[in-house]
């Protein structure tokens, strides 16, 4: 038996007036994932515990089979693993985006406009960085370079201080949101004018791109100590994603990251790809479970765009599902495979919350008759619902 879960980052949502009443989920094309909902459990599942914010870092790790409230010690650590920063027991990880402010007000009376610099591109991003690192880098404070506009600071013997997440203030103004810590705040005041004249954001701005013009802090936490997936499950497993987080859940779990070309965490890709290399790795290579994040829908819920969102939802069904499910049936190999969210990211907020997600789990050698399509309402009216996120995958190789 082979094991998969499809997991479309932030891609539940609320019904939108705009499609009449319907959600993306609901409105996307979706005719390889309705094809399996009809003989797969379809049900909700609470990926959040009670308590702890709603973000892609505690929800994967519930998904992955690792009880937040246990493991879960901040999310830039676990990036960090996946980038290969080395970090001490005293060390402290942020999260290091390259935003877009605002250009005319004063730092503390800019907005924000946009968390990810319209998605720059890793190496533009790496320049920039570099900038920044010149000026600012000590022996106290040291940056290290992720993936687009995602990038990694760690404060040596520092304090896990408490710090905003940008996406969640789109559009506002920055100053009740920047960091308490005094040297935090002045490297990112300082890093606005390092950026804002540099010649890469000259050009961005000349081309109509947003230009990449200061450093925002978040997500800060100390050294992660996850147990082995293999020893936990018993399952050799591999990851595949463009984001650090993901592929530093699956460093500190003993997994395997398979790194596919033209992955990039945006709507432009490589679908394919991520499908060609998890059915490779379960048929060819020997895993026995892979797990492919797409981080597509949560980008677009970001944005706000719903058209964006429902072209992301209907690029997971025909581009990574639908290849899948033909190859592994193909094989004649069983398999089970889970197909969920691991949030809501309403395009109402722009930012993450807390609802359960609708999953859909296929059997290969036990479908079951639900009547349901895959979608919010859908998942609701079945009336199952799974109130402990993690231990889902216990349920999924053992079911």
């Amino acid at each position: 038996m082979k094991y998969i879960v499809i997991l479309g980052d932030g891609m539940s949502d609320e019904p939108v007036e705009q499609i009449g009443g319907r959600t993306p989920l609901e409105a996307a094309a979706t005719p390889v994932m309705d094809e399996l909902a009809a003989v797969s459990e379809i049900g909700l599942l609470r990926t959040i515990p009670e308590g702890m914010k709603p973000g892609s870092d505690t929800a994967n790790l519930a998904v992955m089979g690792y009880d937040p409230k246990k493991y879960y010690t901040g999310r830039s650590p676990l990036e960090a693993l996946s980038i290969g920063v080395p970090m001490e027991e005293t060390d402290v990880a942020f999260r290091c985006n390259i935003v877009t402010l605002s250009e005319e007000e004063p730092y503390e009376e800019k907005t924000i406009l946009d968390h990810s610099s319209d998605e720059i591109s890793t190496e533009d991003a790496a320049v920039l960085l570099d900038a920044v690192r010149a000026e600012l880098e000590d022996e106290t404070y040291h940056f290290y370079v992720g993936t687009s506009y995602r990038h990694c600071t760690i404060w040596k013997n520092g304090r896990v201080v408490p710090l905003t997440p940008p996406h969640d203030h789109l559009g506002e103004v920055v100053g009740p949101y920047l960091p308490e810590d005094e040297t935090l705040r002045r490297m990112q005041k300082r890093s606005y004018e390092i950026l804002s004249q540099h010649p890469i954001n000259l050009a961005r701005k000349a081309k109509g791109l947003n230009p990449a013009n200061s450093l925002w802090f978040w997500g800060a936490g100390t050294r992660p100590m996850l147990s082995s997936f293999e020893a936990l499950y018993g399952k050799k497993g591999v990851m595949i994603s463009a984001v650090d987080l993901l592929k530093g859940i699956a460093v500190g779990a003993g997994m395997r990251n398979i790194l596919v070309p033209g992955a990039n965490g945006g709507l432009n890709t490589n679908y394919e790809g991520k499908a060609q290399a998890a059915v490779d790795a379960l048929l060819k290579e020997g895993a026995d479970f892979a797990y492919i994040h797409l981080e597509a829908p949560d980008e677009m819920g970001h944005q706000g765009s719903l058209e964006r969102k429902i072209k992301s939802i209907e690029n997971l069904d025909g581009r990574i599902v639908r290849i899948v499910k033909e190859q592994m049936d193909a094989s004649g190999e069983p398999y089970r495979m889970l197909i969920l969210p691991d949030h809501p990211t309403p395009l109402r907020i722009r930012t993450h919350s807390s609802e359960p997600v609708p999953y859909l789990l296929y059997d290969s050698t036990k479908p079951v008759e639900s009547h349901l399509l895959y979608n919010e309402k859908e998942a609701e009216k079945s009336g199952i619902l799974r109130e402990h996120g993690y231990e889902m995958m216990s349920y999924l190789l053992s079911r």
